[in-house]
């Protein structure tokens, strides 16, 4: 689909969308919250939503304002000192969006998650309910990784991938990634339209990150093409922009629009895709790795030829090649410890081996995203 149609067939269209905005997109260098900047996100989503399209806000921003409040010189390096920067800010943040928004009668409701939200799938469906719920209410969520609790081990590291996840999650149809640039810029030239985020569009990426938040262009390329797979569109483009929003649903060419897949995935198939991540490999061989790609069935045991990892059964597993590159991602049927026994075997031998056969494959078809 050319880049002026997506925007004209579906921008336009749009009848749910996720809005992400990064640290320095409503801070000063400083780090000081920008009120003005504040104002004019309010402004937009508020006459956004007066044309009946529902707005989830996910917003950077709480170690930014902490740096403020606490009056630091400089954004804290440990762990322990970002949570507590966090801590002191994600109230003051949320007070000036109440403040904010409370100027165009609109309600705010907090919402603050970690990874291990996302990975747990009764939690995930919680999470999804929960914002439904506050668009039934007609407030607006505003949701924040919980830096006061995450660590490394189960952070999002980027607000970016949080936006992707909850875009996939709700179904919304477009992603906005409000930032300090334009949108991708190849040779200096801010590009329209992207239509496959592979390892070329992924070069155009600075390692740099921000001075004050923790992303960068790279996860942002990461984040619209997780969105771009589950068949939503997603843009990046500059928040200081004037109008931004309201002008980007009025099909305006502003910022990069990124094109979606022809289909789209189901929501149990997006939260296998990208919400939950895999606990260990499945290595199979090159028949197999053929029957999955080409032909969309599922793994049988006489297919595999390695594990990696430990996990139970109902994991998400990766499934990839000989040469170690994932073909597949999905459900389990069997443990780690099981598919060891019965790797490279006939569905008929299941039973003998394990004592018992629940199922005949590893991971069936309806269970498994390709690619």
């Amino acid at each position: 689909m050319p880049g002026k149609a997506v925007r004209e067939q579906v921008v336009t269209r749009a009848r749910r969308i996720v809005v992400k905005v990064g640290t320095n997109a409503i801070c000063d260098d400083r780090g000081r919250l920008d009120l003005d900047s504040v104002a004019s996100l309010a402004r937009q989503i508020a006459k956004v939503r007066s044309r009946g399209v529902s707005v989830v806000l996910v917003a950077s921003g709480a170690i930014g304002s902490g740096v403020r409040e606490l009056d630091l010189p400089a954004r804290p390096k440990t762990m322990p000192q970002l949570q507590a920067a966090a801590a002191v800010g994600q109230g003051q943040l949320m007070r000036h969006f109440h403040d904010v928004f409370a100027r165009y009668g609109l309600k705010v409701a907090q919402v603050l998650l970690t990874r291990d939200d996302f990975e747990n799938r009764a939690r995930y469906l919680n999470i999804r309910n929960t914002l439904r719920s506050l668009e039934d209410f007609g407030a607006l969520p505003i949701v924040n990784e919980n830096d006061t609790v995450a660590v490394d081990e189960i952070r999002f590291g980027e607000n970016d991938i949080l936006a992707a996840l909850v875009t996939a999650m709700l179904g919304a149809q477009v992603l906005v990634l409000l930032t300090s640039v334009d949108g991708l810029i190849k040779d200096g030239q801010v590009q329209d339209v992207v239509r496959e985020v592979d390892e070329s569009v992924l070069a155009l990426a600075s390692s740099a990150r921000s001075k004050l938040g923790s992303g960068g262009m790279k996860s942002k390329l990461q984040a619209a093409q997780l969105v771009v797979r589950s068949g939503e569109v997603a843009v990046i483009a500059n928040a200081r922009c004037p109008d931004v929003l309201t002008r980007l649903l009025d099909g305006e060419p502003i910022g990069t629009v990124f094109v979606p897949a022809d289909r789209k995935m189901s929501s149990r198939a997006r939260w296998i895709a990208g919400a939950s991540r895999p606990a260990g490999k499945i290595v199979v061989d090159e028949g197999a790795a053929s029957a999955l790609v080409k032909h969309g069935k599922s793994l049988l045991p006489s297919g595999i030829i390695g594990v990696l990892g430990r996990f139970e059964k109902g994991a998400t597993v990766s499934v990839v090649d000989p040469a170690g590159r994932q073909i597949a991602r999905g459900l389990t049927n069997y443990s780690s410890a099981g598919i060891e026994q019965i790797k490279g075997l006939k569905t008929s031998q299941i039973a003998k081996v394990l004592g018992d056969k629940p199922y005949d494959e590893i991971i069936h078809r309806n269970n498994m995203i390709v690619g």
